[in-house]
């Protein structure tokens, strides 16, 4: 079942493929600014995350000002 609160709190792009925001949403990404603290090679570890999946977040996230994490993984960064 959906869970439309999640959604409706959600700024993640609409784009997306369907795999790709179960993926985002099972990981507790709902918002952009939260992927500013994940590389693209952790989002790439998600099951259902591929090139053009990045590629559209990416585009999202430069709309705002915001990148991706600097590529080091979260236990790098401690």
């Amino acid at each position: 079942m959906k869970n439309t609160m999640t959604q409706q709190k959600s700024d993640l792009p609409i784009e997306l493929a369907k795999p790709a925001q179960r993926a985002l949403y099972e990981a507790g990404y709902l918002r952009l600014e939260q992927l500013t603290k994940v590389s693209e090679t952790e989002l790439k570890q998600l099951h259902g995350i591929g090139p053009n999946t990045i590629k559209q977040l990416r585009r999202a996230l430069e709309a705002l000002g915001l990148s991706f994490a600097d590529g080091k993984t979260r236990k790098e960064r401690g």
